[in-house]
């Protein structure tokens, strides 16, 4: 099944990605655009879930602010986690029709996104019962969190590769207490990928699990005419 990516060199804030799904997220209810992946970074945010609850942040509005973290409750599955440079969203726009109709299954294929990428740089990634997202010996790498109207998925999943953790020390991450979180840079050190590197990976192995034939285009360059409109929010 032939489908697009779209990539974005420079972190984006949380707003304007959110409005930008919503947008992609109608154009392919109405068979406008195939499925498409929006590949990204953030700017600092803290974001909940439909499950997340306001004792899971640990500081004030206030507080935020004053870091230049943003705060966001969206209407994903999950509960609080943080975004930021140096960690790859992925947010597949995707029809799950068909034989595709199954949100576990959907859950599944993304934990399985991950843990291959995990599996190049040789970090031994798995799931754990009763939670989602991808795992390892030193903590939680992945986080996923999505919601699909009329079978069209939108958010997605968090691959934590070299951002600063101490956003997470802002909040009780996926409201699961004593929980560590972990990233390539963690567990590697200085033999951490490059983020175009992980990029790479993580779109390959969606290609593969998901059975996409992704055709790649890079937000800051020439787009075909129906990205170009749902880009803008003219």
């Amino acid at each position: 099944m032939n489908a697009w990516s779209v990539q974005f060199d420079e972190p984006v804030s949380y707003r304007e990605a959110l409005d930008m799904q919503h947008r992609f997220l109608k154009a392919r209810q109405e068979d406008e655009i195939p499925d498409t992946v929006l590949l990204l970074q953030h700017k600092p945010v803290v974001t909940l879930g439909n499950r997340g609850r306001d004792n899971y942040l640990l500081k004030t509005p206030e507080e935020y602010r004053a870091l230049g973290i943003d705060l966001f409750h969206v209407e994903r599955g999950g509960d609080v986690t943080y975004h930021g440079p140096g960690q790859w969203v992925l947010y597949p726009i995707l029809h799950l029709g068909g034989s595709e109709a199954d949100s576990h299954g959907y859950l599944h294929n993304l934990e399985e996104v991950a843990i291959r990428t995990l599996n190049d740089y040789g970090i031994e990634g798995f799931r754990r019962e009763g939670k989602s997202g991808a795992w390892t010996a030193q903590g939680k790498v992945a986080a996923i969190g999505f919601r699909l109207k009329r079978w069209v998925s939108f958010h997605g999943m968090s691959f934590n590769v070299s951002l600063d953790l101490s956003g997470f020390q802002t909040i009780v991450p996926c409201g699961l207490v004593g929980e560590p979180v972990a990233s390539l840079q963690t567990i590697l050190g200085d033999a951490c990928p490059e983020m175009n590197a992980v990029r790479d990976s993580l779109l390959k192995h969606f290609s593969e699990v998901c059975k996409r034939d992704l055709e790649c285009f890079n937000a800051n360059r020439e787009l075909p005419p129906a990205l170009r409109g749902l880009m803008s929010d003219q």
